[in-house]
Order: C-alpha cells, then sequence, then structure tokens
C-alpha cells in the first residue's frame, strides 16, 4: 500500500470534525513513545562503517550502515541510544512542555469528532473520536441529525490496549452485523471480526485480511449471510518472507469454518496485487486491483452465478469503476484524457468499447485516489462528481446522460470529500479550508442545497480568524508552475523576517488537498506561517501530473520544492535561516533530497518515516510494491534515475547540513525503520556544523495508522518544539 503519511503529523488537520473512510483511511506517521529517563547520554551513539559494495549495472555503489538493516541487539542498542539522545534533547526545549499543552487542548478538546459514514439497513454506521480515548471507536446511529444519540457497537481499546485500532469496517446490507478489520501497536496486520451490534463476535475472526502493504476489504453477499474478503498468505502456506504478498479474494459463508472458505480470485492477481471489493443489491460483485502502488488497474466482475470476468486490463486507463443501478458500470478513464472523463458501461456488457462518455474530460481534474475510493457518486439519476483544482477540490453534479445539474457553492481553496453511501436522496458531504472549520452537511442533488448537519460539527477548538490563504505561483526549474498555499497572518509585513514551516508530498498520484490547520495554530501564533506545495506526483492536475512526478521523472518533485523554499524568499516571505520544512513517508524521500541537494536552503528538517536509501527500499515487503511509483534497480533507467537523488548515497562528509530530526516506528509495515537508522548515520558522520541530527523511534506505533492520542499529542509537542528552537522563535 502507499506510503500514505503525506505531510500529516506536525500540520495535521485536527479540527472539529474529519472524514476519515469508513474503509483503510490515509495514515498520519508514527507517534513517539514516552520521554526517556534523564539518565540518557548526552551524545549519540557512533554507528561503525563496515561497507558494503553491491554493483548495479556496471557501476559499483558502497553501503557503510549495511549493518543497520539488521535486527540484532547491536542495532537495537544503537537505536535505543539514538532515541535517549533525541528525547533528552527534545525535552530540554523552553517550550516542549508548554507546545504539550496546547495539543493536547486542540487534539483532546471537549468535542465528539464523527467520519468514515456507512449507511446499512436505515442506520448510518461511522467512526468516533471521543476527547478522552486513545483511538477511534465504531458507532451506529438512526440519522446524521442524531449523533448525539449514537450507540456504541465496538471499541477496539475495550481491552486495555490503548494501541489496537480499526483499520475499517463494513456493515452488512441489512445493518444487523459489521466487518471490523483490527491491528495493534500501528503494524496494520488486521484480523477480521464479524460483530453484531453489540460489540460481541458472531464468529471465529480471520486473520491475516489486513496487511500496511496492500491493505484489505470485505463486500458482503446481498443476503448478508456471506461475505467476499481479502486475504493474505497463513503461515505454512507461503514462506515467511513471501506473507506480505500474494493478497487473494475468498467468499466466507457465516457459520462455517474459515479453513473451508473457497478461493475465488488468487491466480489472475499479481504478486504485489492491493484490492478493493463492493457488491451491488443484484448480486453483483466488482474487485479493483491495482498493480502495486503505480496507479494502474485491472477491474473483475462477478455475475450472479459466480463467474469472474475481467472487465480492463492494466494499460486501459480506467482508475476507478463503481457498480451502477440497473446493471450499469460506471469508471472513470485517464485513456485519451489525461484529466478523467465519466464512462457508462450498459447492462450485461462487459468490452470496454461498449462504454459510453458520459461526462467528458475538462479542464479540471476527476478525483480518482485509490484510498479514497471512486471521485463519481451515484444518487438518484444524479452523478456527484469530485474535481481536483490543483490542491483544492470541488463539487460539479450532473444528470445521467451528462447534462450539468445544481451544485453546491463551496467555500475558496477548500477540500471536499462526499460520502459514497447516499441517504435516501441525499448525500453528506464535508468540506474545509487551511482557515475554515470542517463541517459536514447533507447535500441534496436535485436541488443542488447544502444543509449544515451542527451534530455532526461541532466548534473547532482553536480560531484561524485573522490568517489567510494566498494561493501563488513558484516556476520550476524546467519552466512549470507550482501552486503554493500561503496560510499568512493578515496584515504581516512581507519583508523576509518570518519564519515558516513548509511541507509538501508529491507522489503516488495523492494530491495535497486543503485541511483546517489546527495543528498549525500553535506555530501561527508564534508569529510563523506555513505553506503546503502542491508537487508534481501528485494527481492535482491530472494523471500528466502524477507521471511528472513518478519513475524516472521524480527529480522534478524536489526540483519544484527548491522552486517553492526559492519562491518564498524571494517574495519577502521568509529568508532561509527562517525556514524549516517537514515532510513524512513519501515526503520524507523529499526531504532527504532537499537535505542533499539544498543543504542551504532551509534552517530544520522535520523528517518523517522516510525513505532515503532508494537501491535498497525494493527488498522490504512494501517497496516491493512501490516499484511501480519509484521505479525497480533492474532497469537500467531507472536505477540511474534514483541513484542520481537517492538521499542517502548523497550524503557528503564535511558539508554544514541543517538541524535534521528524523522519526520512526518499530512497527512500520510501509517503510523500513532502517531507512531512518542508516540516514541518521550517515548524515552525523558527514556533519561539518554545529546542528543536531536526532533519531526518533517509537515503539508502539508504525507509520501512524493506529497511534494513540497521547503518542500523537507528544510527538507535535516535541516536532514544534524543535522547529520553534531551530528557528529562534522565543
Amino acid at each position: 500500500m502507499r506510503c500514505l503519511a503525506w505531510s500529516l503529523a506536525l500540520l495535521a488537520a485536527c479540527g472539529s470534525s474529519s472524514p476519515p473512510p469508513a474503509r483503510p483511511p490515509a495514515a498520519p506517521v508514527a507517534a513517539p513513545a514516552a520521554p526517556t529517563a534523564p539518565t540518557a547520554p548526552t551524545a549519540p551513539p557512533v554507528a561503525a562503517v563496515r561497507p558494503v559494495t553491491d554493483r548495479y549495472h556496471g557501476v559499483d555503489v558502497a553501503d557503510p550502515y549495511r549493518w543497520l538493516e539488521g535486527d540484532d541487539a547491536e542495532v537495537a542498542a544503537w537505536s535505543a541510544g539514538q532515541d535517549q539522545v533525541a528525547r533528552r534533547w527534545l525535552a530540554a526545549r523552553p517550550q516542549r512542555a508548554t507546545l504539550e499543552a496546547e495539543y493536547r487542548a486542540i487534539i483532546a478538546a471537549p468535542t465528539t469528532r464523527y467520519g468514515g459514514f456507512a449507511v446499512a439497513g436505515g442506520r448510518v454506521f461511522a467512526s468516533r473520536k471521543l476527547p478522552d480515548k486513545q483511538q477511534r471507536d465504531l458507532v451506529v446511529m438512526a440519522s446524521p441529525e442524531d449523533a448525539a444519540a449514537s450507540v456504541l457497537v465496538f471499541d477496539p481499546t475495550a481491552s486495555g490496549d490503548a494501541h489496537a485500532a480499526i483499520d475499517w469496517f463494513v456493515p452488512s446490507p441489512d445493518g444487523t452485523r459489521v466487518a471490523v478489520s483490527v491491528s495493534q501497536g500501528g503494524s496494520e496486520a488486521g484480523t477480521l471480526h464479524v460483530i453484531g451490534l453489540d460489540g460481541r463476535d458472531l464468529e471465529p475472526p480471520i486473520p491475516d485480511v489486513q496487511r500496511g502493504t496492500g491493505g484489505g476489504d470485505v463486500a458482503w453477499r446481498p443476503d448478508g449471510k456471506a461475505f467476499w474478503y481479502t486475504r493474505y498468505p497463513a503461515a505454512g502456506e507461503r514462506p515467511e518472507a513471501e506473507r506480505d504478498f500474494w493478497m487473494h479474494v475468498r467468499l466466507h459463508v457465516l457459520g462455517t469454518p474459515a479453513a473451508e472458505d473457497r478461493v475465488e480470485l488468487q491466480d489472475e492477481l499479481p504478486k504485489i496485487a492491493e484490492v478493493k471489493l463492493a457488491a451491488a443489491a443484484d448480486g453483483r460483485v466488482l474487485a479493483t486491483v491495482q498493480d502495486g502502488d503505480g496507479g494502474t488497474f485491472r477491474h473483475y466482475l462477478r455475475d450472479g452465478r459466480g463467474r469472474w470476468t475481467r472487465l480492463t486490463d492494466w494499460g486501459d486507463g480506467v482508475v476507478a469503476m463503481t457498480l451502477g443501478p440497473r446493471g450499469t458500470l460506471w469508471m472513470v478513464s485517464t485513456a485519451g484524457a489525461p484529466r478523467g472523463r465519466v464512462l457508462r458501461l450498459a447492462k450485461g456488457a462487459t468490452r470496454l468499447a461498449a462504454a459510453k462518455v458520459i461526462v467528458p474530460e475538462s479542464a479540471d481534474a476527476i478525483v480518482t485516489d485509490f484510498a479514497d475510493e471512486l471521485g463519481v457518486v451515484l444518487v438518484d439519476d444524479r452523478l456527484v462528481v469530485t474535481y481536483q483544482q490543483g490542491g483544492p477540490t470541488t463539487l460539479r453534479a450532473f444528470g445521467s446522460t451528462g447534462a450539468p445539474a445544481p451544485a453546491p457553492t463551496l467555500p475558496a481553496v477548500a477540500a471536499v470529500y462526499v460520502a459514497p453511501d447516499p441517504l435516501g436522496h441525499d448525500l453528506l458531504v464535508w468540506t474545509t479550508s487551511y482557515v475554515t472549520p470542517p463541517a459536514w452537511s447533507r447535500y441534496t442533488p436535485a436541488t443542488g442545497a447544502l444543509a449544515p448537519l451542527p451534530a455532526l460539527s461541532p466548534p473547532p477548538p482553536v480560531s484561524l480568524d485573522g490568517w489567510e490563504v494566498r494561493r501563488e505561483l513558484a516556476t520550476s526549474k524546467d519552466g512549470t508552475p507550482v501552486p503554493l498555499n500561503i496560510v499568512w497572518k493578515t496584515g504581516a509585513p512581507q519583508d523576509g523576517t518570518t519564519p515558516c514551516v513548509v511541507t509538501g508530498y508529491g507522489g503516488y498520484g495523492i494530491s495535497q488537498t486543503p485541511f483546517f490547520a489546527a495543528s498549525v495554530q500553535p506555530l501561527l501564533r508564534r508569529g510563523l506561517c506555513f505553506v503546503d506545495v502542491n508537487l508534481r506526483g501528485g494527481s492535482e492536475f491530472g494523471e500528466a501530473w502524477h507521471r511528472a512526478g513518478a519513475l524516472t521523472h521524480k527529480q522534478n518533485v524536489f526540483d519544484d520544492f527548491a522552486a517553492a523554499l526559492a519562491y518564498l524568499v524571494a517574495q519577502g516571505y521568509t529568508r532561509p535561516e527562517r525556514l524549516a520544512i517537514q515532510g513524512g513517508s513519501n515526503g520524507g524521500l523529499l526531504m532527504g533530497a532537499m537535505l542533499t541537494q539544498h543543504p542551504t536552503a532551509m534552517a530544520a528538517v522535520v523528517s518523517q518515516v522516510g525513505i532515503y536509501d532508494m537501491l535498497r527500499v525494493e527488498l522490504s515487503p512494501n517497496g516491493l510494491f512501490n516499484t511501480t511509483e519509484f521505479g525497480t534497480v533492474a532497469d537500467r533507467a531507472q536505477f540511474e534515475a534514483m541513484y542520481a537523488y537517492s538521499p542517502y548515497h548523497h550524503v557528503t562528509a564535511g558539508t554544514r547540513y541543517p538541524a535534521v530530526l528524523m522519526t520512526t516506528g518499530a512497527n512500520d509495515p510501509r517503510v523500513s525503520p532502517w531507512q531512518s537508522r542508516k540516514m541518521v548515520a550517515a548524515l552525523q558522520a558527514a556533519q561539518a556544523g554545529d546542528q543536531p541530527i536526532l533519531l526518533t523511534t517509537s515503539a508502539t506505533a508504525g507509520h501512524g495508522a493506529g497511534t494513540a492520542m497521547d503518542e500523537q499529542i507528544a510527538q507535535r509537542a516535541e516536532l514544534a518544539a524543535f522547529v520553534l528552537d531551530r528557528l529562534g522563535v522565543k
């Protein structure tokens, strides 16, 4: 599964309400363990240099810290020593305790937040975050207007484990039971529970249905007596090293042993398959299969007789598909239309050539993020389509023949999310902007009316009145305009003295969309500005924008970010010694590239669960999934491109590097912790300046999903204290 920790760790949207889908959520980055005892050493342990040389296409590449990829006692001691020193240094920052109190007031504010809505059996299921709970739970309500009367269905922490989390949930069609994937410690290794509305297991749990590599899913049979589900190899079915791969689809009939479940899709699927499932009331089942993380798909349809038919192939350009009424299939295709167009396939048709264009390509891109489901939702005879506008998103509505229909009016520079399940003739819609609190509304496509839902949208814990959002364009190295979203104090002088934090992601076709910047508020009110950059590699301008930042074109992402930093300085927003950058996962790779390519462009770098050794990443389970996005060393051109920017291989001795804080999680299933260990070892050995190079490792977290609330609060306080200290903000 994608490296989904885009940039929301220090700077996460943490307002009054959030829209995590019922399916696998976008994961924030890993949070730290509690601060260490004051007896921790004052200097980080030095990593021994034990060079290993590899040859790729005739090129010898040295790896001085290969031993840090291990998990033996020596590695554990080195990692623990690094963590102790970093925690002690962070704990000594003057504003650390004050910041933790402020973040607790924001994240644990006395408000209840809902998201992940799913409608079944006349009931509305939702994930709920209570202020005194470490994790979200699962509730059911009669209607969104009646959220206050929600009834608890399942609390993953009821057993006393604060690190147990719901990966995703899918209610049965009649709403009497729910399939829930639960994992521990941020591992994202989910076990499937079938529970009643009292939270009790109705079946023995089924392990191995969810992984951090390819995710997982469930689709119920219309009668609610069986479901299709994804499963990974169980112990003994394949070698242990292969168990994060080979996702396949099985059918489970309630009341029968899981060992007897029939395999329905397996031989047709690649080793790095990522599968999403959906079922219709007429008995059809749709399997959307992605080949790793690169954004190419196949679609398989199971008819009412149990026969599976492949509808599309990898090169067909169909990036999303959904089951429509009266036997139809609706899809988004980028073939000949890189910003997407909506097609309809009539009942009984299985050839893509028979699909009819309903909504042609427009100047904006249709949202088709695999993690966030399809950007087209059907209700009655209306299509509601989410469009990307370079970062901000908007909604447009169409009739079943493609004629424009009334659409809601949304805030400027906003993000919008549509829950996929209709509420009768209406839809649930979530909107927010960087300075406008998130809010849920009931949207009626027939009229375009948007009715607020106060029960789901309590007041935010902080106000961003007095700040504005500026959309401006930097020019990248090759002349490409790159959008910047600048959250700026209204009326502040643009004289180069303002400290700024800049973030970006740029990968996997994931777009950086606006979020209510409540978690940035402790920094904003201390005089900082915040900048979110829409880099190539995302889908802000469609598939061409994604491809321009993928595979052998990945350097464009780093050039875009460097151009954004230079623009901020040239326009008088800030200057290098007042500038910090932050990113996670693929955004951590961005941070590593900026460190090694432009070490004087900033004063501080926060990089979380990042990728730094591009030549070894594909040897880890999730790294193999990433080859369709980054490339593989087996391909000469892709090797040359990756080696040219691989941060670990471009750390240069004698360089004055800025202050660096790297974080990782011991249970990370997406980016191996050794990536951070090796990069920090190299930076510490090469550092010619006096700025700290720090590494923290959380023993109870992974890539970020399922991180307990207290850990999130502690991490944000540490990261903010680091930034403020290094930028000289009192």
